[in-house]
């Protein structure tokens, strides 16, 4: 944001330059006054946008989008910070600044603005290296959880669990009583859950699953919010795992996100936080 009055003295100082220096001086002084009068993209009652203001908000209507924005739509940008401009003037001459509620918005911004301009300098002086990002990829697949194929009948009751169980124990057929007896919708494929995760089951049923064996079917019924199962843990597997450098841009941002929060551990053991 340049100050008129700046731009004022400057042209007087260019005028006065090409009285007493050489016309090419005068020329470079002249230059330089057409330059900073340049870097308005308007001026508002007065109040100048500067180019570098108008820029940021293009980043930030665009999202930061690769794709620059056309003159047209440049010109429309420029009028919503015109427009934007005129608000802020008029929200200042009603006092509004003032307001006990606009001031805490404003910090807010102010904080978070520089929030961001210090994590974009730790992250440019503390980049993750390949090593630490193929550490990092390293230790996801390492805690990866393993797959599980099974087969479920659920009822309602757990009596009639039971005697599902004892109907197994007695070499009865699981997909047979699962099509019989099971409300799940697995029923009509013989209970057949395919392969899941743990984790994208309800936690009784996954907790059930993890602690059976091969083969093996739950010797109780177990309890969920969706009634009784009956399960047979027919195979275990681990996950496909996908290859370093399919992953690599997404590890690395990981990386980054954990060495950037460890900076902020840091600064909270030495700050004096009350609260």
């Amino acid at each position: 944001m340049r100050n008129p009055s700046l731009i004022l003295i400057a042209a007087a100082a260019g005028l006065l330059a090409g009285c007493t220096k050489p016309a090419d001086e005068a020329s470079k002084a002249a230059d330089t006054v057409a330059a900073t009068a340049q870097a308005a993209v308007a001026t508002v009652n007065g109040k100048q946008l500067s180019g570098e203001l108008f820029d940021i908000f293009l980043k930030a209507v665009t999202g930061g989008s690769q794709e620059p924005p056309t003159d047209e739509q440049k010109t429309q940008m420029l009028d919503q910070l015109i427009n934007m401009s005129l608000a802020a003037q008029a929200a200042e001459k009603d006092g509004l600044q003032k307001d006990p509620e606009v001031q805490a918005r404003l910090e807010l911004l102010r904080m978070q603005i520089l929030a961001e301009a210090a994590t974009e300098k730790y992250v440019k002086a503390h980049p993750v290296s390949e090593s630490e990002v193929k550490a990092e990829y390293d230790a996801q697949i390492a805690t990866m959880p393993k797959e599980y194929k099974a087969r479920h009948i659920l009822v309602e009751k757990k009596e009639t669990a039971e005697s599902v169980i004892r109907d197994l124990e007695a070499g009865g057929d699981f997909a047979k009583l699962a099509a019989a007896e099971s409300k799940d919708s697995s029923g009509k494929s013989g209970g057949d859950l395919g392969w899941f995760s743990p984790q994208t089951m309800v936690k009784p049923f996954a907790d059930a699953v993890v602690a059976l064996e091969k083969g093996q079917i739950t010797k109780v019924p177990v309890e969920s919010e969706f009634g009784w199962h009956v399960i047979q843990l027919e195979d275990v597997r681990s996950p496909e795992v996908p290859e370093f450098e399919q992953v690599k841009a997404q590890v690395e941002m990981f990386a980054q996100r954990k060495k950037l929060q460890a900076y902020l551990e840091e600064l909270r053991k030495t700050a004096n936080i009350q609260k």
